[in-house]
């Protein structure tokens, strides 16, 4: 009875496979073209908000910051432990030895012929006599500045708190505000918005950045809407993706007065707004 099952169930179990596979291909097929036609009638609508890249970019400490009061007392705690547990270095054993010399010359039954055979043909320098020079050399040593010259307050130069990690903040108009903000302009057709993070830092005027970017994703998001005397038909706002950069090198030019800032994050608070400072806050390095 086991044969006429099977050869009455199988081709049927076949048919209903073959149409099954099919219907999926038919799905599949007819899911595509939905696709295609969503993606070609959303290409045609343009977009009522803007895209702008943004770069943060940062100067590092270039020195290193002041130690502060109990930070100075854990430095002297510790190297007062280090001596004390440290065993006597090559100089050290030598000034022993020369001291134990000096100390024989003056003893009576002392014999200059037998220390001189130890030292015969050969120029005697002692420990102290390398420390004498050592201690000139120090007092011609010359420590490089901790600041170059400029004044602290001076927020344009990028030569200020050495010791901080400075922001660079430019100035722009968005509709009848002078705004502080991160470097930032629209994206162009063809070009990825880590290019266009780039290039608002190549079209600063009077500026000549060079950058190290840290990665190609951005690293903040933040959106805002056109004051409603600029806002166009179709076109509500911006949105502006930040990038991280750190300065590598620069050239110090003549830039126009008040246009950009190097500040430090605790300065961020006197420059930007309250909801782009809050957005900005979430990826400054506190360097």
């Amino acid at each position: 009875m086991a044969a006429p099952f099977t050869r009455v169930y199988r081709p049927l179990w076949r048919m209903i496979t073959t149409t099954t596979l099919n219907k999926g291909v038919r799905n599949v097929s007819s899911t595509r073209q939905q696709w295609s036609a969503q993606n070609v009638k959303t290409a045609g609508v343009a977009s009522p908000w803007a895209l702008h890249g943004a770069v943060c970019l940062q100067r590092l400490p270039v020195v290193s910051q002041d130690r502060s009061p109990i930070e100075e007392e854990f430095m002297e705690l510790m190297h007062r432990m280090e001596l004390e547990r440290s065993l006597l270095s090559d100089h050290e054993l030598r000034l022993l030895e020369d001291a134990a010399r000096m100390s024989r010359k003056q003893e009576e039954d002392y014999d200059s012929d037998e220390e001189e055979e130890d030292y015969r043909d050969k120029e005697i320098v002692t420990a102290q006599d390398l420390e004498d020079i050592w201690e000139q050399k120090l007092k011609q040593f010359q420590p490089a500045p901790r600041s170059q010259g400029v004044d602290e307050k001076s927020v344009s130069s990028s030569e200020r708190c050495l010791a901080d990690s400075l922001i660079l903040l430019v100035k722009k108009d968005v509709g009848s505000e002078n705004l502080w903000l991160l470097p930032q302009i629209q994206w162009q057709m063809g070009e990825t918005l880590r290019q266009t993070a780039g290039r608002a830092l190549a079209s600063l005027p009077g500026a000549d950045l060079k950058a190290t970017f840290l990665g190609n994703a951005p690293c903040g998001f933040y959106k805002y809407k056109y004051p409603k005397d600029i806002q166009k038909e179709g076109s509500v706002g911006a949105k502006v993706f930040f990038f991280k950069a750190v300065l590598s090198s620069h050239k110090h030019l003549p830039l126009e007065k008040n246009s950009v800032a190097w500040v430090k994050k605790d300065e961020l608070q006197d420059f930007l707004k309250p909801e782009y400072l809050k957005q900005v806050r979430r990826f400054i390095m506190a360097l």
